[in-house]
């Protein structure tokens, strides 16, 4: 419970919360778990350094999928390896910018999107090496999927001036431990991940169709709004 946290705690999670909407199902437990950490991380780890942490978790998970590829299943575990040290960095780089008073809004933006989309590029990539087959449409189904929902979000922030990286209960976090506990499955019980990542393709599909189409319902009555405040203004 909230309350139960320290005055300087809730401070702390105000401060690293500011300018995100989040609904995820892990919100709370991950927002004071970022809380603890981010007060924590030494002053001579900056923004950028965290950022490219998050890379280097993501070339650890790519590393995972071609090492499994090569050798056997087990390797896939170093995906996991790489998915946590990814969070680590992408959830912490903007929220210790924030903490410090050095926030950068629109360059760690820019950035933290871009290196976003490369991670979902060597996931995508990694996972069509390692399963191969029609495996590979479903490395390629994932990357569009998950590069859909990336502009669903901008499109959002576009049209209703708040940056929203959760799609209801579901935000990156959880699709880590999807993701994760995929290839946890893949490791014991070997030739699976196929009928896995079918179905989370196809769950991100629903999902996206479903962002869309309340995407298009905000930019609707945006539109309305505005050729009504139009008319009111002509008619002053």
């Amino acid at each position: 419970m909230e309350h139960q946290l320290s005055r300087d705690s809730i401070e702390t999670l105000s401060k690293i919360s500011k300018g995100r909407h989040r609904t995820n199902l892990l919100k709370k437990p991950e927002q004071r778990a970022l809380a603890y950490l981010v007060e924590r991380i030494p002053d001579y780890i900056s923004s950028n350094t965290l950022t490219f942490i998050g890379f280097i978790g993501s070339l650890i998970t790519f590393s995972g999928f071609l090492f499994a590829s090569l050798y056997n299943s087990n390797y896939l575990l170093l995906g996991i390896l790489g998915f946590i040290i990814n969070w680590f960095g992408d959830s912490l780089d903007g929220r210790v910018a924030y903490f410090r008073n050095k926030a950068r809004k629109w360059y760690g933006f820019s950035l933290d999107l871009s290196v976003d989309w490369i991670t979902t590029v060597l996931i995508g990539l990694g996972f069509m090496i390692y399963s191969g087959g029609y495996g590979i449409w479903l490395g390629f189904i994932f990357v569009v999927m998950y590069g859909w929902e990336m502009i669903i979000t901008l499109l959002r922030y576009k049209v209703i001036d708040k940056y929203a990286i959760d799609s209801g209960l579901f935000g990156p976090t959880e699709v880590r431990v999807i993701i994760c506990l995929i290839l946890m499955i893949e490791v014991i019980f070997n030739g699976t991940i196929n009928y896995l990542a079918a179905i989370a393709c196809l769950v991100l599909l629903i999902t996206n169709i479903s962002d869309f189409h309340k995407l298009l319902q905000f930019a609707n009555n945006r539109d309305i709004t505005e050729r009504e405040l139009k008319q009111d203004n002509k008619n002053d």
